[in-house]
This record gives C-alpha cells, structure tokens and sequence, in this order.
C-alpha cells in the first residue's frame, strides 16, 4: 500500500464541512481532553484527543506521575534516558486514551527569568536539538503525536501573545531553529504555533516559517496546531501554513458539557483579567475559530480548497502514522513503579552539585536540622498548562526522616512558600468549569479584587508579622546550632504567563539562609528551582544542591542525594549569573519596548555572551561536581568528510577520551566537547560552541572509554547569502567538564 492511499481515499470523500471539522477545535464531550477534532463519523475516521503532558499527562480530576521538570531531564546531558522518559511520557498519555500530547517544549532559554523556563531544555541549541529529539522519539515509539512548541522564539511570558521577536536570520537559524528542525527529524507528527510574532508577523500567519521552512525545507508533513487562542485571522492563518485551530470553544465554555456541570457559582466570563497576567495571555474575543469561517472562504475562493485539503490531509496522514485511523487505540498498561523509578532516575541524574566543601554526602548517623520553607511539600513543578496531579509523592521531610539513621529535626524557619498557579490567578481559585489548554483554561475569572496579585502571591512576609518571621528564624537557627549539618530546602515560584521579577528567592529565604550558616557546624542547601537563582549566600554555605523541580520523587530523590546513594549526575544546561550580567538586563532585550523585543546580542545567548563579554559566571554552562574525582585521559578524533573541493563539510566528528575514576567510590561524569572556530576577517563568531556529551558511570579506581559525537552545528555558521558554511582554518574541540573547565585539547583542520 502506497504512503496516504487510505488517507487520499477519506479526503476525496468529505464534504467542505466536514473537512473544516478535522481541522477545527471543538468541544471534548467526556470533558478530558485539553484539545478535541471531533472525527468525521459517516467515514469511520476517530475523534483525535490532545493533552497537556511536559511534565505529566494532564487531564482534569485525574493523577498520572509527576515527573521531574524538563530542565532537570536536559541536565542528564542523556539522550537515552530522555528517550525512556518521553516513552514514559507516551505510555501515560496512551493510556489515558490520548492520542496527542502537546510536548516537548524546545523554546531555547534565552531570559532567565522566564516563567516557563522550567519547561524548556537548555541555553543551547545543540543540547537543546539532542533532548528534544530523543524525548519526541520515547513519545512517538508508543503511538502517541509528539507536539513541540511553541514554534518559534517563544522565549518571555511578559506580551507573549503580542510581542515581536526582533530577530536577524542568522541567529534564528543558529539558535532558535535547531531544536524544531531535530524534532521534526526525530518524527513529531505535530508542531505547536508560538503566540508572538516574529520579525512583525504573528507565528500563526507566518508563511515563511510554517510553510517555506518547517514544511518544504524540512520536509516536515505532520499538522502544524495553534496555540489556544492564538489566532486572528483564519484565512491567514490557514493560507500561511496553519492547520488546525484551537481550541474552538469560547474562553469560559458554552458547550453543553460545561453548562451543564451544575456549577451555579462558576465564575462569569467577562470579568477582567488581573493586567499582571493579561500580559502573558491571548485575547479570546480577536481569535476566529476555523469553523466559522473557513467554509465560506472556500466557496467564495479566499482560500482554495486544495489548501484546506492539504490540512486535512495532514491531520488524517498522521493520526493514520499512529494508529488512530485503524479504530486499535485501546489504552496499554502503565507499570506506575516503573515510572516511579523512571521519574527517580531523572531527578537524581539531573541535580546539580554546584558546590561542596566536604560536607556531602552525610553520613548516615548525623543529626541533621532540616530547615526551609519547603520541608513538606515536593516541588511539583510551576504554575500554567504543565501543572500535573501526582499519584503519590514524597516530601524533603519525609525522604530525609526515612532514610537517615541519626536525628532529623525539622524546624521550617520561614512560613510555606506557595507554588504560583496561573490558573489559580486567573480565577481567583474557583474550581475550574472548561477544559484545560495549552497557556489557557477556558474559564471566566473573578473580580480583581479576589484575585492574587502576582507579586504578592510570591510574597510570603505579607502572610505573618516581621516579630513572627523574626521567631520562625531563631527558631531555625537554635536547632542548627545544636545539630551535625543544617540541611535548608529552598525554592522559587514561577508560572506560565508571567515571567520572575527578579532571579532573587522569594520571601525571606536567603535571610534564612545566611542565619543558619552563620550558626550551623555545616550548612548544605537544596534548591529546587526553574532555572538560574542567584545565591548571594553562596559563599557562606558549605554546599548547594540543585534539584530544579524534582516532582512526585522530591523527597526520595533529595535523601539518595545528600546520603550518597547515587551520584548527582546533572551538569547545567543554563548558566548561573547575576541577573545584572545577561543580556537581557537590556529592556529593549526583555521585556521589550513598543511591543518590540530586540535579539540584538544575536548568536550571543547564554554562555556565549559571557565569553564574548568576559565576566565570570557564577557558575558557567556545564558545570557540575561528583563525588568522585576525574581524570582524562588520551583523547583522539575521527573525521569523516564527504564531498570534494568546495562541496567539502565536516560529515562526523568523533572524539573519544578515557576517563578514569581516582577516587575510593563510584561517580557519574559528563564529558562536554566545545568547538573553537579559527577567525576569520569580518566574520564575529561566539568564542566556543557546545558540540556534544556523554554521561557515562564510572566505578571507583576502573576507566571508561567514552565516545561523543560532535553535532555538525557546531562547526558551522549560517551566512544569509551563502546559507549553512564551515570556514576554513583550523578548529580547536576542547572537552572537559564546563564551558570554563576544558581539560585535553584537540586541533582539526578545515
């Protein structure tokens, strides 16, 4: 059977109307799905259900495992654990009856206040490109639609359903591109529209990029869907390259399924949304849903019907590529410990060590005064369309209580520091009454007044007096004094719609922090957090752990981790600075002005920036300690070149280095390739790329032999004449442990 024979039978068989239906959002009836194309029943052809899932399967009054944040999953620098966790992510999903999971995000992180960058993967394209890559290969192995988003230069909450991405060619290509283009390569059957706009054109009309280039440049034939609410026009939208529209149904739902939830107080529609969080969020009222105006624009030739056929045909193509078409969805079983461990793995392996003076791992007998406001609550993950129920879960309290064979007393020192729910700021914590949505939930608000405000919501000295903050602290700083090792657990807030004020923690944290190391024999400090914090602590702490969000395993994994059980294995896929010493401090950069957000800096984003501008990161890209101790040994490369003359590029680059564990117990490293290009007259390039890693277990006293292949994207540059070049001159490839720790040096020449 040819490729789309049954798919090309079904689209010469529809009607004009039921063609719209398959690309048009409607109402889900079982009220599960976040995204519902209601199917064509005449032909036999299924509805297609989408679902929330970067962190978790995501359906209303049902649990499905926490995983740890996407960031901590990118700190593994591991493609094939990455690949289980998106098959684990695709299981879930296939056995909520799901047939689309609206994941992997692979927006690059570019402003480290981002609110969403806890769903993202890495500063860097090629680190970035590999995770997504594996994690759309895990979720498409079950037979489920990977959808990566939000294509493309999503990069800030502040305006994003309106801001304009000011970006010149080369760094889209270089920097913001990759990601999508490994994801399409890997095989997602979707793509997800950004809401802002790029270079002035919103991303659900922008022809160029949905048509020319992700669809016949990339060869990309999966649907492209748009963000919830995040179209205007539909024939422009549908004309440039847009497929299916979503959700279909107004913001505070008027199906019959959501009137009919008995809900007489559900909260009204039309009140406003508090303007903090207005600014991250689509206006439903200019969004035109496909349905009602695509069947008159076929008919009176604004949109050819070979184009609305073209969309359809895309849709059927692929829900047929999964499965969906031959009617065999049934729901497979989900082994929930084996995610379990799966969830574990990530969270351990994806920690970071940034710091440790000796005081890690704890012995097990010593008497620990665990401290901080997030003792007993595991850090799930932030607020908005990722926000996932777990199954179980275990809190620092219980992990450290478990595991430790001394005393554990644990005294908070600081009142609760709540998790910021986009869907609870936007209404006011009133149950929800729609469906869920990627950025969105279709439902109304209420007045202002009874709505947090998003700064106070972070807050938390407005919830006791300063005498009672004053009280919680000495109380905290007695039980240091008296014990072995303060543990304090710390963590940020952030939430899908709006961005961090400041990389600062919220509330009195770092005040409690310095208290406590002041006073303690040794103090470790466990973060869990989005991205880059700044630790102006850090110096008076004996060791800091980073966790990211961690999830339903928070508490299991931090124990294995401060005991030792296992190594942290996690390196940084994003640098560490002071919030003054990005880019982005530059308000034209973020949050823009005039609806306008230069991307100035160009191909200078994360690490490369610091290295053109010379400061030293508080912690650079890639850094991470064991606690083992390595060394590395005989590095060698293979070239392998295709073509001759000019045609000639770098097809595969191969380094391959020993590394030997010297010290008395087992650790993880992760060895990290950087390529330094020659210079060449009137041609700016960043000082190193990040090319390739490898996480590899190394017992105590053996060696391993480890292989990294280095990704062509390093080598090369985008030329806006030229297209895709390699320079001629010699390459430096440096491999090591960070952006600033090269340990052996290798030279190719070009």
């Amino acid at each position: 059977m040819t490729e789309d024979t049954p798919v090309r039978g079904l689209v010469e068989a529809l009607t004009l109307e039921e063609t719209v239906r398959l690309v048009s959002g409607t109402t889900d009836p079982t009220g599960r799905a976040t995204g519902y194309l209601a199917g064509v029943e005449r032909l036999d052809v299924p509805p297609l259900c989408m679902v929330d899932g970067p962190l978790g399967v995501r359906i209303p009054d049902e649990s499905a495992t926490a995983f740890p944040a996407p960031i901590a999953l990118a700190a593994t620098f591991d493609d094939e654990l990455a690949r289980e966790h998106g098959a684990a992510l695709g299981r879930e999903a296939r056995a909520a009856g799901a047939d689309a999971l609206l994941a992997p995000g692979t927006n690059l992180i570019r402003v480290p206040q981002g609110g969403r960058n806890f769903e993202y993967f890495s500063e860097d394209p090629v680190s970035s490109a590999a995770t997504a890559a594996s994690v759309v290969e895990g979720i498409e192995s079950e037979g489920v639609i990977a959808t990566p988003k939000h294509y493309v230069a999503n990069a800030q909450e502040t305006d994003r359903a309106t801001v304009s991405a000011e970006i010149d060619e080369r760094a889209l290509r270089e920097l913001y591109l990759p990601s999508f283009r490994a994801a399409v390569a890997a095989g997602a059957g979707s793509v997800m529209s950004a809401y802002n706009r790029v270079n002035g054109t919103r991303m659900s009309d922008h022809r160029r990029l949905l048509t020319d280039v992700l669809k016949r440049e990339w060869g990309f034939d999966g649907y492209v869907v748009s963000d919830w609410y995040g179209t205007e026009g539909a024939v422009d939208a549908a004309a440039a390259g847009l497929d299916v529209e979503m959700p279909g149904v107004p913001m505070g739902g008027t199906s019959d399924a959501m009137a009919d939830d008995g809900d007489d107080d559900a909260p009204a529609s039309d009140d406003p949304i508090p303007p903090e969080i207005a600014r991250g969020m689509p206006d439903s009222e200019t969004c035109e849903p496909f349905d009602e105006t695509l069947p008159a624009a076929v008919r009176d030739g604004s949109l050819p019907r070979e184009r609305l056929d073209d969309m359809a045909t895309r849709v059927l193509r692929t829900m047929d590529r999964a499965g969906v078409l031959d009617g065999d969805r049934s729901p497979v079983e989900v082994d929930a410990k084996a995610h379990r461990r799966t969830a574990f793995e990530v969270a351990t392996r994806g920690s970071v060590l940034l710091k440790n003076e000796g005081s890690l791992p704890l012995p097990a007998d010593a008497d620990v005064a665990l401290v901080g406001p997030t003792v007993d609550e595991p850090v799930l993950g932030g607020g908005g369309s990722s926000e996932t129920t777990p199954e179980t879960s275990t809190a620092p309290r219980e992990g450290l209580e478990a595991r430790a064979d001394g005393a554990v007393t644990v005294v908070p020192g600081h009142p609760p520091i709540e998790g910021v729910s986009m869907l609870d700021l936007v209404t006011g914590g009133e149950e929800e009454t729609g469906e869920s949505a990627d950025g969105i939930d279709p439902v109304g608000v209420t007045d202002t007044d009874d709505v947090a405000d998003p700064v106070d919501a972070t807050d938390t000295e407005d919830d006791s007096t300063t005498d009672d903050l004053d009280d919680d602290i000495d109380s905290a700083v007695a039980a240091a004094e008296a014990a072995d090792v303060a543990v304090v657990v710390v963590r940020d807030t952030t939430t899908e719609a709006l961005d961090r004020d400041e990389l600062g923690l919220p509330g009195s944290q770092d005040e409690l922090i310095e208290a406590v190391a002041a006073a303690a024999d040794r103090t470790v400090v466990a973060i869990a957090a989005s991205g880059p914090v700044e630790l102006p602590w850090g110096g008076a702490v004996d060791a800091v752990l980073l966790n990211w969000y961690p999830g339903q395993v928070h508490g299991d994994a931090l124990a294995a981790l401060l005991y030792g059980d296992v190594d942290p294995g996690g390196r940084l896929p994003v640098t560490f600075a002071p919030q003054s010493a990005y880019p982005t401090a530059d308000r034209r950069r973020f949050p823009g002005v005039d609806g306008r957000v230069s991307h100035d800096e160009g191909v200078l984003v994360g690490y490369r920036w610091f290295d053109a501008r010379d400061p030293e990161p508080t912690y650079p890209f890639g850094h991470g300690r064991s606690y083992a101790e390595f060394e590395y040994r005989d590095a060698s490369f293979e070239v392998v070149q295709e073509g001759d003359g000019g045609d000639e590029r770098f097809d595969d680059v191969a380094v391959t280095v020993t590394v030997a564990n010297v010290a008395d117990r087992d650790g993880r490293e992760v060895v990290q390739t950087y390529v330094r290009p020659p210079d060449v007259a009137g041609v700016d390039r960043p000082v190193r790329e990040f090319a390739g890693a490898e996480s590899v277990a190394v017992a105590a006293g053996e060696s391993e032999t480890v292989t990294v292949r280095l990704d062509d994207l390093a080598f090369s540059r985008y030329d806006p004449e030229d297209g895709w070049t390699v320079d001629a001159g010699e390459y430096a490839v440096e491999v090591g442990r960070s952006a600033r720790d090269a340990r052996l040096e290798l030279t190719v020449e070009r």
